[in-house]
């Protein structure tokens, strides 16, 4: 079995197709959503359809984030919708056709199902943050769904599980991996990357919002030497 975990989609539904073809998931495979697939992006509508699909491909485990949350506020709590419109939501209603009341009832489903955390003997997954005192579902919902992460990292958690985030998004695209605590928000909507992280190879598969995957600065540079040396040096002087 393999586990992927994935980060904070928002709407990138391109960069989720890229991913998820790349891992060609099996029904023994395992992916941990971490919450936030809707606003920002261009295709809440598409994203939320393709976890959906995956249902009949893997096991899927999705976890709810902040931007759930306030949709669900607005669509069913008639919470004023200013700010969340002003926080992305006005691309998720415009994939839903300009309306929230066009949400389809599999999707409106989704969203309402969606779980706090995940828990497994090796691993805690959850949207934003922990607190390394508390068992993941004793610690308050402000820290489990709106809080970034702070400057000094929290220490390990008292479990001495390791812990997978999402929420605070990392500007330059890389995972921020701090052994204990890995953060998976690459920032994909604002010019970054979609990660699939798994768990027990440590390898990461990325994908821009455009659906092309990310290549490591690295690997072009071995590539281009390989290719440089089989077009311009002769055979006796490769080794």
């Amino acid at each position: 079995m393999r586990r992927f975990v994935i980060g904070d989609i928002h709407g990138c539904a391109k960069a989720l197709r890229t991913v998820i073809e790349t891992i060609q998931p099996t029904k023994n495979d395992e992916l941990v959503f971490l919450g936030d697939y809707v606003d920002r992006g261009p295709n809440s509508r598409d994203v939320v359809q393709q976890i959906l699909d995956l249902r009949e491909h893997c096991q899927v485990i999705p976890l709810r984030g902040n931007h759930e949350i306030m949709l669900l506020g607005v669509a069913l709590g008639g919470l004023n919708d200013q700010v969340w419109l002003e926080n992305g939501g006005i691309s998720t209603v415009s994939s839903y056709g300009g309306s929230l009341s066009k949400i389809p009832p599999k999707h409106m489903d989704f969203f309402q199902t969606l779980q706090s955390h995940y828990e497994t003997s090796d691993a805690i997954f959850v949207h934003a943050g922990y607190d390394p005192d508390k068992e993941i579902h004793e610690q308050d919902q402000a820290l489990t769904y709106w809080q970034h992460l702070p400057m000094i990292l929290p220490s390990p958690h008292k479990s001495g599980k390791r812990v997978f985030v999402g929420h605070t998004p990392q500007p330059d695209g890389n995972l921020l991996d701090g052994g204990h605590l890995v953060c998976l928000d690459t920032y994909c909507f604002g010019g970054g990357f979609l990660t699939a992280y798994e768990t027990f190879s440590c390898k990461a598969i990325q994908a821009d919002r455009h659906g092309h995957l990310r290549r490591a600065p690295l690997q072009h540079l071995a590539t281009n030497l390989q290719q440089f040396v089989k077009r311009f040096l002769p055979r006796k002087h490769r080794d």
